[in-house]
């Protein structure tokens, strides 16, 4: 079955809502993608229109998704892209929804600290303790430790 994916980078425009349902985590937001172009006349960048979508994620990105995002945040979101077309009361509506693949900061507008989410078991079943990724400081007795030995590449062919 052929799907269209899309890849919108734009701000988010609502809260994230989290809900816990019996299929799992569920998480939707609203993106605002507005489009951007240089004015001639006016020598400078000028907002064109603006295009909403409702993001849906799931399960764990749904947890992650609620716990990172804020209204105002640049996004970029990959997903399929849903189209629906509804006559309520007489009137006519269409939506634009992106069932999200992938959520990520815009990291052209600032920085973000990467975190992993916790599993709460691993497959063995007990927890692990984060690693500690620190590096030690120039001069430190632990600095001066030779470097661990690495297996030998082998010889490039010539």
């Amino acid at each position: 079955m052929n799907e269209t994916m899309v890849c919108a980078v734009g701000r988010v425009a609502t809260q994230p809502v989290y809900r816990e349902l019996a299929s799992g985590p569920s998480a939707r937001f609203r993106m605002a993608v507005t489009a951007r172009y240089w004015d001639r006349e006016k020598n400078a960048w000028t907002d064109g229109h603006t295009n909403f979508f409702t993001v849906w994620a799931n399960r764990q990105l749904a947890t992650n998704t609620a716990a990172s995002l804020t209204v105002g945040d640049p996004v970029i979101v990959q997903g399929r892209l849903k189209v629906r077309t509804d006559v309520r009361e007489g009137q006519s509506w269409t939506s634009a929804d992106i069932d999200a693949v992938a959520v990520g900061h815009d990291l052209a507008w600032g920085t973000s600290a990467f975190r992993r989410g916790s599993r709460h078991e691993t497959a063995a079943g007990a927890p692990q303790p984060e690693p500690n990724w620190e590096t030690t400081p120039e001069g430190s007795p632990q600095a001066q430790d030779p470097p661990a030995q690495v297996p030998a590449q082998p010889a490039a062919l010539t």
